[in-house]
């Protein structure tokens, strides 16, 4: 039972991180439509900016997460004014529009490379290495905060959509771009703050994903697979479905491999057969809300 308790809280740490970068991809999504296959990405980038403020010029690791978040944030709104806006409305050319998110995912990859090198690079837990044991079950003080953090951003984003002219206006251009721009909102300008909040968001889950792995430029593209599958689960545009897909699907990734024979050695699977299987049964998501379109 320890054994399982111990996988158990595993999966509820990692699937912390999932949720993360599901609410940055649902966040592009409820604005254009479409999913950001540059996410993880654009989330390593920011990373590295970090690992530069904080192991190169000695900045205090939170403001260095915080100048990575702001960082991020100017990337992904500058990402979308020069290479996504020029597209037009992304609804009436959705295929353009994904592939230029594939273009970018290969063009920041390699620009890490170019600029950090191709050598992983070490990053510490930046909040506390060391753990606590509660029964037997050893909890690592990382975890821990991966899960305050995304509660926090939770609440953050509740309060920014609910609570704020900024979020009401992002909110009316998810639900009608054409309309809401009629009604006076800078519908391009929303666009650009929610790839630049998207990235934003991508920072945090980029610093609690590198200490356990090496930071390289290939850091998050498993963890974008896993952020796929939560917001497959929890629906592409519900921000609770996203925190709640993701540890779903943290639990099962660190559960099921562990406890399921044949799958210990293909730690996606769980995650490739629920996205299969919501995709077939539930394409809306648990949360998400079905299109209804008139002929």
């Amino acid at each position: 039972m320890t054994d399982f308790l111990q996988v158990l809280v595993v999966g509820i740490g990692n699937g912390a991180v999932y949720a993360m970068l599901g609410l940055g991809l649902v966040v592009i999504y409820r604005s254009t439509g479409l999913l950001n296959f540059a996410q993880g990405e654009m989330s390593m980038f920011s990373t590295f900016l970090v690992w530069t403020l904080w192991s190169v010029l000695g900045v205090p690791i939170v403001l260095a997460v915080l100048g990575g978040m702001v960082g991020g944030f100017l990337i992904g709104a500058l990402l979308h004014k020069v290479a996504v806006a020029p597209l037009g409305d992304p609804h009436l050319r959705p295929l353009s529009v994904v592939i230029v998110t594939i273009g970018l995912f290969l063009a920041l990859n390699s620009a890490a490379q170019l600029i950090w090198g191709t050598v992983d690079k070490p990053f510490d837990p930046w909040l506390n290495a060391g753990q606590v044991t509660i029964g037997g079950v050893a909890i690592a003080w990382q975890k821990i905060s991966a899960v305050v953090v995304l509660a926090v951003m939770v609440l953050l984003f509740w309060l920014l959509f609910q609570k704020t002219k900024l979020g009401l206006a992002m909110r009316a251009v998810a639900s009608n771009s054409e309309s809401a721009g009629l009604c006076g909102v800078p519908v391009a300008r929303m666009l650009m703050v929610g790839w630049g909040l998207a990235a934003a968001v991508g920072t945090v889950a980029g610093v609690f994903t590198a200490p356990g792995a090496a930071l390289g430029s290939n850091l998050m593209q498993l963890t974008l697979i896993f952020g796929f599958a939560a917001i497959t689960l929890g629906g592409f545009d519900s921000l609770a479905g996203a925190v709640v897909g993701g540890f779903v699907v943290g639990v099962l990734s660190s559960v099921v491999p562990q406890y399921v024979s044949g799958f210990e050695k293909m730690p996606l699977a769980p995650a490739f057969i629920l996205i299969l299987a919501i995709l077939l049964f539930r394409p809306e998501g648990l949360f998400g809300k079905k299109q209804v379109q008139r002929v």
